[in-house]
């Protein structure tokens, strides 16, 4: 049975802040969290990665941002949850320039933790769902280029023709995910890396490395691991799977 309460108290404090926060009213935004609080924002309010602690510093924040900023639209994402009197729950939102998400968590009616982040820039998401490329041009062309010749070409030309707006040093797969990031946004960017070839950051490592962490957490963008995947993941097999993922992406 769904949890009633919880989210309609979720509903209740979120509507509270949309409102604080319509009127530019700082002060009140800031009394709807408890005295030990934390807000953390990933560039929708900030442009920054930042954590405001305590009820002064969420009221200044919100008093340096929300003229810009003007977030609305705000609304619960799912059921809200109830663990030892702590309510947790989903939300999206909208800025002015960008769309966000974010997770909350209440005790006795007041937040305690509060996290925002940016999900996308108005304008420029990425090209994905009913936005994908559509992969082919349907007309007689012998000389139309194929999906391999156009990577070829994309690669002579990067750094020569067509400049990166983005470097990236390092490919190990924090890097790896970023320049896939920025693909899918079309920003032009380099990744550099010492080893030889994407995946090396793990393969060279001991004979005997699995990853620590359970498969869950360790999901690349736009591909998931199968469902048939180890629960942890030996280097090699981590390492060809980073190697495919840059080949396709």
């Amino acid at each position: 049975m769904l949890e009633i309460a919880p989210t309609k108290q979720a509903a209740a404090w979120l509507e509270s802040l949309a409102q604080a926060l319509a009127a530019g009213d700082a002060a009140a935004a800031s009394n709807l969290f408890v005295d030990d609080c934390y807000w953390r924002d990933l560039l929708t309010f900030t442009w920054n990665i930042t954590t405001m602690e305590g009820r002064a510093a969420i009221a200044d924040m919100l008093a340096t941002t929300l003229a810009t900023a003007k977030p609305s639209a705000w609304r619960l994402t799912g059921e809200a949850t109830s663990d030892d009197g702590t309510i947790e729950a989903w939300f999206s939102f909208e800025t002015v320039v960008a769309r966000g998400e974010g997770i909350m968590r209440l005790r006795d009616g007041r937040c305690r933790t509060l996290f925002t982040a940016m999900a996308d820039l108005k304008g420029f998401e990425e090209r994905k769902g009913a936005a994908r490329p559509l992969g082919v041009r349907h007309k007689a062309d012998p000389q139309r280029e194929t999906w391999s010749e156009a990577r070829a070409r994309e690669t002579r030309e990067l750094g020569t023709d067509e400049q990166p707006y983005c470097l990236v040093i390092g490919g190990g797969q924090g890097g790896i995910m970023l320049g896939a990031r920025l693909r899918q946004l079309g920003v032009p960017a380099i990744v550099i890396e010492k080893n030889a070839r994407p995946g090396d950051s793990w393969r060279n490592r001991y004979r005997t490395l699995v990853l620590h962490d359970p498969v869950w957490y360790d999901h690349l963008p736009y591909i998931p691991f199968p469902e048939n995947w180890p629960v942890f993941t030996p280097k090699d097999k981590m390492g060809d799977w980073l190697e495919m993922y840059t080949r396709v992406m």
